[in-house]
C-alpha cells in the first residue's frame, strides 16, 4: 500500500505555513518544507522560513540544510524529501509537506520514466559550454528545434532545466515531452492529498505580500541580504541568489537605487511570483481548494481551514 502523505501548496503568504502546522496538530504530523529556497540557511528572513515560535512544536524538515553556495537540484530534493516521508510514517506521524514550489511537489509525485536511462554527464558539460559560449537564446533554440513543447513550457533563462531537456533527448533519443507522457503511465509512488490555498480576492492576497515585505524589513531582512552579498554569495552563479527578496536588493547594495525602491521591486516579483504559483498548481485538478475569504464571510482561521479539509477528507475515506 502506498505511503500516505499530504501536500499543501498555494501562492506565496497565502498562509500555507500556519495551516499546514493546524492540520499537524490535529493529524499528528511533522512538516516538510517544500520551498526550493528554504532549504538553504542564513536565508530565513527573506524566504519566510517558520520561526520556533512558529513552529509551535511541530517537527520542521527540509529547511536550512544546506549552505548558500551548493547546487540543489529537484532530484536532490526528491531524495532527501523521501527520507523524511519514510522516517515520519515510520514514527506513525502523517508527512504534511508545505510550500509554493510545484517542481518540488512533482518531483516526489510523479515518477520519471527518465530514471530508467542514464543521463550523461559529458553531453551535460558539452550543452553547458555551448550556452556559456553561444547564449541561453541559442541553447533554447536547439532545444526548440527537437522538443517544441517542452520548449515553449522552459524558459529561455532557465539555462538548467533547458539543459535538462536537452540531455535527456541527446542521450537517449527520446524527447522530455515523450519521457513525461511514459511517467503518466507509472504507478504513483504515495497516496497524496493535496490542498490549494487561494484568495477569492486577489487584491487582499497582494495586501498580504505588501505586509509581509514590510514585516521582512522590520525582522532584518536588509542586514540578512547584506551579509549574503558582502560573502559573494549573491554572485549570479548560485542558485540561492535569484530569490526574490535577495535579488532586487542587490542595486540598492550597489547604490542604482533606494531601499524604497528595493522593497517596491520585492513586492512586485512577489506578485508575479503568486501568479505563477497559481498557474502551476491549477495543473492539479484533484486538488481540495481552499479560500479563506469566501464572499460575505469574515476571514477563515487556519484552524478553520484545517477543519474543513478534514472532514472533508474523512468523507472520502482517506482520513
Amino acid at each position: 500500500m502506498a505511503e500516505k502523505l499530504i501536500a499543501v501548496c498555494g501562492p506565496t503568504a497565502s498562509g500555507k505555513t500556519s495551516f499546514a502546522i493546524r492540520l499537524a496538530q490535529k493529524l499528528d504530523g511533522e512538516v516538510i518544507s517544500m520551498d526550493s529556497m528554504q532549504i538553504y540557511r542564513r536565508m530565513q528572513i527573506g524566504t519566510a522560513a517558520p520561526t520556533v515560535e512558529e513552529m509551535q512544536g511541530v517537527p520542521h524538515h527540509m529547511v536550512g540544510i544546506v549552505e548558500p553556495s551548493e547546487a540543489f537540484s529537484c532530484a536532490d530534493y526528491a531524495a532527501r524529501a523521501e527520507e523524511c516521508i519514510r522516517d515520519i510514517t515510520a514514527r506513525g506521524k502523517m508527512p504534511i509537506l508545505c510550500g509554493g514550489t510545484g517542481l518540488y511537489l512533482d518531483s516526489l509525485l510523479r515518477v520519471s520514466a527518465f530514471s530508467e536511462a542514464e543521463g550523461s554527464a559529458e553531453i551535460r558539460a558539452d550543452l553547458q559550454a555551448f550556452a556559456e559560449t553561444e547564449g541561453a537564446e541559442a541553447l533554447h533554440n536547439r532545444l526548440a528545434a527537437v522538443d517544441p513543447k517542452a520548449a515553449a513550457a522552459i524558459h529561455p533563462n532557465n539555462v538548467r532545466r533547458v539543459i535538462r531537456a536537452l540531455e535527456m533527448y541527446e542521450s537517449t533519443g527520446v524527447t522530455k515531452t515523450e519521457w513525461d507522457r511514459r511517467s503518466i503511465a507509472i504507478e504513483p509512488k504515495y497516496d497524496a492529498k493535496i490542498a490549494v490555498l487561494d484568495f477569492c480576492d486577489r487584491e487582499r492576497l497582494y495586501g498580504r505580500i505588501d505586509r509581509r515585505v514590510d514585516l521582512m524589513l522590520e525582522d532584518g531582512l536588509e542586514a540578512e541580504v547584506r551579509a549574503l552579498y558582502d560573502d559573494g554569495l549573491l554572485d549570479s552563479c548560485y542558485v540561492a541568489a535569484q530569490a526574490i527578496g535577495y535579488k532586487e536588493f542587490i542595486p540598492y547594495l550597489t547604490g542604482e537605487c533606494t531601499l524604497a525602491e528595493a522593497a517596491d521591486q520585492v513586492r512586485l516579483s512577489s506578485r508575479r511570483y503568486a501568479k505563477r504559483q497559481l498557474t502551476w498548481f491549477r495543473r492539479y485538478t484533484d486538488a481540495l481548494w481552499l479560500y479563506p475569504d469566501a464572499e460575505g464571510e469574515p476571514l477563515k482561521s487556519a484552524d478553520a481551514l484545517a477543519a474543513e479539509t478534514i472532514e472533508t477528507w474523512k468523507k472520502d475515506g482517506f482520513l
